[in-house]
C-alpha cells in the first residue's frame, strides 16, 4: 500500500478504537468486561473508561510476564516510540531470536487490550499505564532504569551543564537544551560511549556495574572520591538531590547492551513431568480417592445429623468444633476444614437459623444421598471448581488480625476458580498419566500472572495453585498427581495430547492455552450448561471404576462384622445403628456391644427383627455369642420402667430395685422406695435413664399411660437453603447476546456523536445535546419527511437518560415523530416534547 493510500494514523485511543472491526472490539470487551459496566454511550467514552486507573491496573495485572515486560519497556521508551526502538529495548544489541519472534504477539496483545495504540512507527502506551510503569524516585520501574538525561538535568544550572558537556569531550553550546541533546546523543552512540568509557578508572566502572541493573540511585558525600568525581564530571552520574546521584537511562542502556530487562522472558516456562504412570493406574487411584471423598462427606454429615456444632457469633466454626470434627473424620484439621467447606459449597450443610443457631444438613443432602455414587462425586467436584471460598485460609488472619474460621466470613477469594481451572488445564496439556513437578506449575502460573511490587510478599495465586493440586488429589480429580480421565472430561478437554513440537504462546481472554513440549490444547471457560454436560460425562467415566455396593457382611465369633466393601444404603444405615464402627479402610469392621444392641432396640426393633436382619445379610452363620448378646439385652430391655413423678422406677422384681438402691453410683439420683416395686427419684426421667444405663441396666421409658416409648434418633435438617454464590472477580465476561447488543449500542452512539452537522446548525459543544425551540424542531422534522434527509437529535427518555441519535423521519403527527433510527437500526416513535433539539447533517456525512 502506498503512503497516499494508507489510512491516516489515529490521533487518539478513541480514533484507534473507531478503526477496529466488531471482532476486535468484542475481543477487547471480553478481556476487559469492566469497560461495558455500564455500556458506554460511544467509543470516546469507551476510550476514556479504558484509560482510568482502576481499569488499567486490572488490565496490567492480567498480562503475562512478557507482555508486561513489553509494556514496561514502552514506558521507558520515547512517546511515541517506533517499533524498532521497542525491539531494541526488548531484544538488545544481540537481537535475541526468541524475543524477536515473540514481540509482535505481545504488542498485538497490548493493542487488543487497548493499553497500546498507534501504528508501528508511532506506538503509544496509554497515559495511565505510562504513569504506573515509568520510573520515578517514589515508584522504581521494574526495569531498574532511572530518568533520562533530559529529566535528570531539568533543575541543573546552565553553567554546570556546559562543564559536563566539555568534560565529556563535546563542544560547548549556547544553550542548555542543545547541550543536553548533545550529551544524550553521546550516551546513545555505542562507538563514542565505548571510547569514553575506555578512559574510565577501573573503580569508576565498578560503580556503574553496581547501578546498571538498578536501583539506579546512589549516595555520595560532599567531597566525592576520585572514582565518583570522574563519573560526575562527565555526566555518567547526575545529581538528583543533595547527596544523591542517579545513573541516566541512556548510560544504563549502553552498559546493558540496549536491554530494558536483565532477563526478558518471551517463552513461558515448560510444565515439567515429575513421574509417569500407566493411565489405568491413574484412573484407579483417582477413583479410590473419589470413593474416599464420598465416604468422608457422608461421615461428616452423619456426625452432624442430629444437629452439628454451634455457629459462632461472628459466624463459622469454633476451633474446638473443628478439632472435634477432625478427630471424628480421622484427618488433620486443615483437611477437615476442606471437607466442611466443600459440603457447604455444595449446599449440603448450612446454619439452621434457630435462636440457638447450629450447623446441620440441608434437605439437599437427602436428595444427594439418593443419587448414584458417580453423580454424587460430580456434584462435589463441580461445586469445588466454581467455589470462591478457600479452605486453605482457615486458621490464618484477616486484615484486622482476626482468625479466619471454617464456614466463617472472609474466606472468599475471587481468583480461586480461575486458578483451579488453570492448574487442571496445565495438567491436561501433559501426556496421559504424567504427573507434573509442582514447582514448574507454580513457575508457569507466575509467568502468566506475574506479581508486581509489594505483592511479591503475598503470592496468593501460588498458594491457591498449591491448594488446588492437593484438593484435586483428595477429590479424585487427579490420581498419583496426574489428571485422570474423569478429571479431563470434567474440564471438557479432548484426549491427552500426542508428542509434538513446543507451542508458541497463545492468546489472551478466556482461552486457556497449554504450553508444553507436547502438542498443546486450548480449553475455554465452560458455561453452566456446558459444565453440566462435562460433569455428566465425568460421572459416566467414573462409575465403572467405583466398587459396587454390597448387600452382605461377614459376621465373626468375636462379636464383629466385616464389610469387605461399601454397603448398600439400607444395610449400612441399619448396621450403623446395631453396631459401632471399630476400624475403616478397604474393609470396615463393626463391633456389637450391649450399648449398640440396646440402641437398635430403642429405635423400635424387636429381637426377632435383629436376628432376621443378621441372618439375611451375613454370608457366614450368625455366631452364637452374638445371638446370646441380642437375646440377653432384649430380655432386660424395658424390664425397668421410668416415668415422671419427678421420676420413678418400677420393676416387678423387687430384688433388682434393692440392688439399685444399694449401688453407690445411684447416690446422685436421689432414689427412695415408694413400694416394693417402685422407686421415686429426684432426677428427671432423662437423667434417670442415663444414670441407670451407666450402671449397666437397660431401662425403657414409658408414657403416662404406661406404654413403652420407642426413642428414635431424629435427623435434624435446616430449612431449604441454596449453596453460597461465588464472589466474582469483577464484572462477568459478557455472553454473545450481551456483547452484540453492547457493540450495536456503542456503534450507534458513536455514529450520533461523530456525524458531521451543517455549519451553524444547532451547535453543541463538548458532547452536549443539540438545543432548538419546539417550533424549529417541528419544522425541521416535517421538512426532513419530505426530503428524506437524516437528522441529528438529542433525546431524553422517561428515566431522564440523555442520548444523541441519528434518525430519518418518516411521519410527524399527534406530537410524535416516527423515524428510522440509525443508532438502533430499527423504526421507532419518539414524543416530540422529549427531543431537546435537532440539527441537519452535512451533505457528505457518511
Amino acid at each position: 500500500m502506498s503512503t497516499e493510500d494508507r489510512p491516516p494514523a489515529p490521533r487518539s485511543l478513541a480514533e484507534a478504537l473507531r478503526a477496529r472491526g466488531d471482532a476486535s472490539l468484542g475481543a477487547l470487551l471480553r478481556s476487559r468486561p469492566d469497560l461495558i459496566t455500564p455500556v458506554p454511550t460511544d467509543l470516546t467514552q469507551l476510550a476514556t473508561r479504558a484509560g482510568t486507573r482502576a481499569s488499567v491496573v486490572r488490565a496490567l495485572e492480567r498480562l503475562d510476564r512478557f507482555a508486561l515486560q513489553t509494556a514496561e519497556a514502552l514506558a521507558v521508551a520515547a512517546d511515541p516510540a517506533a517499533y524498532g526502538e521497542l525491539l531494541g529495548l526488548m531484544a538488545g544489541d544481540d537481537a535475541d531470536p526468541a524475543v524477536v519472534a515473540a514481540l509482535p504477539h505481545a504488542l498485538d496483545l497490548l493493542r487488543e487490550q487497548a493499553l497500546v495504540w498507534g501504528d508501528d512507527d508511532r506506538l503509544r502506551l496509554v497515559r495511565t499505564a505510562r504513569e504506573l510503569l515509568a520510573p520515578s524516585p517514589q515508584h522504581p520501574s521494574p526495569t531498574g532504569l532511572g530518568p533520562t538525561v533530559q529529566e535528570a538535568t531539568a533543575g541543573m544550572s546552565p553553567g554546570r551543564i556546559q562543564e559536563i558537556v566539555t568534560a565529556a569531550g563535546l563542544a560547548s553550546t549556547h544553550d542548555s537544551v542543545s547541550a543536553v541533546t548533545a550529551l544524550a546523543g553521546l550516551f546513545t552512540d555505542r562507538a563514542r560511549m565505548a571510547a569514553l568509557l575506555a578512559d574510565a578508572l577501573a573503580d569508576s566502572l565498578d560503580v556503574l556495574e553496581r547501578l546498571v541493573w538498578g536501583p539506579p540511585y546512589g549516595q555520595v558525600t560532599a567531597d566525592p572520591a576520585p572514582r565518583l568525581r570522574w563519573l560526575l564530571d562527565r555526566g555518567l552520574l547526575l545529581p538528583t538531590a543533595p547527596g544523591t546521584v542517579v545513573l541516566p537511562r541512556e548510560v544504563a542502556l549502553h552498559l546493558r547492551r540496549g536491554l530494558a530487562h536483565r532477563a526478558p522472558e518471551p517463552v513461558p516456562p515448560v510444565v515439567e513431568t515429575a513421574a509417569v504412570h500407566r493411565p489405568q493406574v491413574v484412573d484407579s487411584a483417582a477413583a479410590g480417592q473419589a470413593y474416599t471423598a464420598l465416604a468422608t462427606v457422608e461421615e461428616l454429615l452423619k456426625d452432624w445429623d442430629e444437629g452439628g456444632p454451634a455457629v459462632l457469633r461472628a459466624g463459622g466454626l469454633s476451633v474446638r468444633d473443628l478439632k472435634r470434627t477432625a478427630v471424628a473424620l480421622d484427618v488433620p484439621e486443615p483437611v477437615a476444614a476442606f471437607w466442611v467447606e466443600l459440603a457447604y459449597a455444595a449446599g449440603l450443610i448450612a446454619s439452621d437459623g434457630e435462636a440457638d443457631e447450629r450447623y446441620a444438613a440441608t434437605p439437599a443432602y437427602d436428595e444427594w444421598l439418593e443419587l448414584p455414587a458417580a453423580e454424587r462425586w460430580s456434584r462435589l467436584v463441580t461445586a469445588w471448581l466454581a467455589a470462591t471460598r478457600t479452605a486453605g485460609l482457615v486458621g490464618g488472619r484477616d486484615a484486622k488480625d482476626r482468625t479466619l474460621s471454617a464456614l466463617g466470613p472472609g474466606l472468599d477469594r475471587s481468583a480461586a476458580p480461575e486458578v483451579r481451572h488453570r492448574v487442571l488445564a496445565l495438567l491436561a496439556g501433559l501426556p496421559e498419566g504424567a504427573a507434573p513437578a509442582a514447582g514448574s506449575v507454580l513457575a508457569r502460573l507466575r509467568w502468566e500472572r506475574p506479581l508486581r511490587g509489594d505483592r511479591r510478599e503475598d503470592d496468593l495465586r501460588g498458594r491457591l495453585a498449591e491448594w488446588a493440586l492437593s484438593e484435586a488429589e483428595q477429590l479424585g480429580v487427579t490420581g498419583r498427581g496426574a489428571l485422570s480421565a474423569q478429571g479431563r472430561a470434567l474440564l471438557g478437554a479432548p484426549a491427552a495430547p500426542a508428542p509434538g513440537p513446543e507451542a508458541e504462546p497463545s492468546g489472551p481472554g478466556d482461552k486457556l492455552p497449554v504450553h508444553h513440549h507436547h502438542r498443546p490444547i486450548t480449553l475455554t471457560a465452560l458455561s453452566p450448561a456446558e459444565q453440566a454436560v462435562a460433569s455428566a460425562a465425568a460421572a459416566r467415566l467414573l462409575a465403572p471404576l467405583l466398587p459396587e455396593p454390597l448387600d452382605h457382611v461377614l459376621l465373626q465369633a468375636d462379636l464383629t462384622a466385616v464389610a469387605p466393601g461399601p454397603l448398600q444404603r439400607p444395610l449400612a444405615d441399619m448396621l450403623g445403628v446395631l453396631a459401632d464402627v471399630e476400624s475403616k479402610g478397604g474393609a470396615t469392621v463393626y463391633r456389637f456391644t450391649p450399648g449398640s444392641v440396646r440402641r437398635a432396640l430403642d429405635a423400635g426393633q424387636a429381637a426377632s427383627d435383629l436376628h432376621a436382619f443378621l441372618a439375611a445379610h451375613s454370608r457366614t452363620p450368625v455366631p452364637q455369642p452374638l445371638a446370646y448378646l441380642i437375646d440377653d439385652v432384649a430380655r432386660r430391655h424395658g424390664h425397668l420402667r421410668v416415668g415422671a413423678a419427678s421420676a420413678y422406677v418400677r420393676c416387678d422384681d423387687d430384688a433388682v430395685l434393692s440392688e439399685i438402691l444399694a449401688d453407690k453410683r445411684a447416690a446422685g439420683l436421689g432414689l427412695r422406695r415408694l413400694a416394693p416395686t417402685v422407686l421415686a427419684a429426684q432426677a428427671d426421667p432423662a437423667g434417670l435413664l442415663e444414670g441407670l444405663r451407666a450402671m449397666g441396666f437397660a431401662p425403657a421409658a414409658e408414657s403416662a399411660e404406661g406404654d413403652v416409648l420407642i426413642t428414635r434418633a431424629l435427623a435434624h435438617r435446616t430449612p431449604p437453603r441454596t449453596a453460597p454464590e461465588p464472589v466474582p472477580d469483577g464484572p462477568p465476561v459478557p455472553d454473545d447476546t450481551l456483547l452484540a447488543a453492547a457493540l450495536r449500542a456503542i456503534r450507534a452512539g458513536d455514529l450520533a456523536s461523530t456525524t458531521p452537522r451543517k455549519p451553524g446548525a444547532a451547535p453543541a459543544a463538548n458532547g452536549e445535546l443539540p438545543r432548538t425551540g419546539a417550533a424549529e424542531t417541528l419544522a425541521t422534522m416535517q421538512a426532513a419527511v419530505l426530503t428524506g434527509e437524516a437528522l441529528w437529535i438529542g433525546y431524553v427518555n422517561a428515566e431522564g437518560a440523555a442520548s444523541q441519535r441519528v434518525i430519518a423521519p418518516i411521519r410527524v403527527e399527534g406530537g410524535f415523530v416516527t423515524a428510522y433510527d440509525h443508532t438502533a437500526d430499527e423504526v421507532r416513535t419518539y414524543p416530540l416534547h422529549r427531543i431537546t433539539g435537532v440539527a441537519e447533517l452535512a451533505d457528505d456525512a457518511g
